[in-house]
């Protein structure tokens, strides 16, 4: 689970740039908290079963669970979640990690860690969610401009 400030903030960073895709939404009048749940397309499988929430979970090898707690009732501004009550960091394996690195480059999203060494790079999303793009088996063979590329802020 990550805590979000902004829904469709988050969904462009997600869906539109990551390439996950939403697979449930839960808007809790209650609680007056949605969540939404995304998966990557590799991982939706055809629903087959009855709609009971533990039926819908095992419909996906894995979930992402983005929480989006609304403004309180009082008026006050919402939260703002530090590093530390937000998460930690996730992990997102790719099939080639600088195509995927170009890619979300050329869409504005920086590149806090470089895959210098073909394997692995962090990125932030817009709540600063460290995310660890991994390339899937082995590390491809470094290459420019990754190789000299200097980190930028932390992950």
């Amino acid at each position: 689970m990550v805590r979000i400030s902004n829904i469709d903030e988050s969904l462009d960073f997600y869906c539109t740039k990551l390439g996950l895709r939403e697979v449930k939404r839960i808007d809790n009048e209650v609680g007056r908290y949605t969540n939404i749940f995304l998966a990557a397309p590799a991982d939706i499988k055809v629903h087959t079963g009855d709609n009971t929430w533990s039926d819908r979970l095992r419909d996906y090898s894995a979930t992402l669970e983005l929480t989006y707690n609304w403004h309180p009732e009082d008026g006050s501004a919402p939260e703002t979640y530090s590093a530390g009550r937000n998460f930690g960091h996730l992990a997102y394996q790719v099939e080639n990690i600088y195509e995927t690195c170009a890619r979300l480059l050329s869409v504005g999203v920086t590149i806090n860690r470089p895959p210098r060494d073909g394997h692995m790079a962090f990125i932030k999303s817009p709540d600063g969610i460290s995310i660890e793009i991994l390339q899937s088996g082995e590390p491809l063979p470094p290459q420019e401009p990754w190789s000299s590329m200097q980190n930028i802020g932390n992950w």
